[in-house]
């Protein structure tokens, strides 16, 4: 693994953690983040969806930050969170709400809507007549969950928290930062960080198309090879765990 020369693109406090991860594996890495997480103002009729956050049988939560933005939330209307059942797309994601106090249950294998939604209690929870499930997540993404859910004959509500911003770079930034510290392989967290990892390549996009990509789920490596990456590989996770592993499988090229 450890010729491998990464390039970090999550958000800033994400690639820290993640660089000391793979650091303590013998893995390079260099950070460029390509989102920047800003919370919402919260309206009142989201600020309502939170006081009347017991009317959801089901509640999910898709990101880290929506899930540190929702609690505070939740800290300042609710005294104590009602009863209901948590879910989250991912580990991270749920360590986050677990260290709140919330008993939280998601997929093991993957940080993906498809793993979430073939969770045997997310059906069992959703087979009860009127289920309302309320989704907390950044502006826009995962419109496939909702429909799924609606489509098992779930009411669901939106509670959006933040927007993803790209970050500003002079247009040279990617190609340098890859040259410079020789680079051989890109890490991309979502859909739209790997949208963001195009635009900033601009012209450049033909000579960064061919370092591998590492994905996090089938359908960002589907908008990958989409866009002319050649190599692609889908870790079936964003999460530190799913990298490492995806890394020992596509050992490094010799330095």
């Amino acid at each position: 693994m450890t010729g491998w020369r990464l390039l970090l693109t999550r958000p800033a406090q994400e690639s820290a953690a993640l660089a000391a991860v793979l650091a303590e594996a013998g893995i390079y890495s260099s950070s460029l983040p390509l989102l920047d997480i800003e919370p919402l103002a919260i309206t009142p009729a989201q600020r309502s969806i939170i006081f009347d956050l017991d009317l959801y049988r089901v509640v999910i939560v898709v990101s880290k930050p929506a899930a540190r933005l929702g609690l505070a939330l939740i800290d300042e209307l609710w005294p104590q969170p009602p009863i209901q059942q948590w879910f989250s797309v991912g580990a991270a994601t749920a360590q986050i709400l677990e260290d709140y106090g919330l008993d939280v249950t998601y997929p093991a294998r993957a940080d993906d809507s498809e793993a979430l939604l073939a969770l045997p209690q997310l059906q069992q929870a959703l087979a009860l007549p009127g289920a309302r499930v309320l989704i907390l997540r950044g502006e826009g993404g995962r419109e496939l969950l909702a429909e799924r859910l609606r489509d098992l004959g779930a009411s669901v509500d939106y509670l959006p928290l933040y927007r993803r911003n790209m970050p500003h770079y002079a247009v040279s930034e990617l190609p340098r930062r890859i040259a410079a510290e020789r680079l051989n392989g890109l890490v991309v967290s979502s859909g739209q960080g790997f949208e963001h990892l195009r635009e900033l390549a601009g012209d450049a996009w033909p000579d960064v198309a061919r370092l591998p990509l590492f994905v996090p789920s089938p359908r960002v490596a589907g908008l990958a090879y989409a866009a002319g990456a050649q190599t692609v590989v889908d870790c079936r996770g964003a999460n530190a765990a799913a990298l490492l592993a995806a890394l020992r499988e596509h050992p490094g090229p010799a330095l």
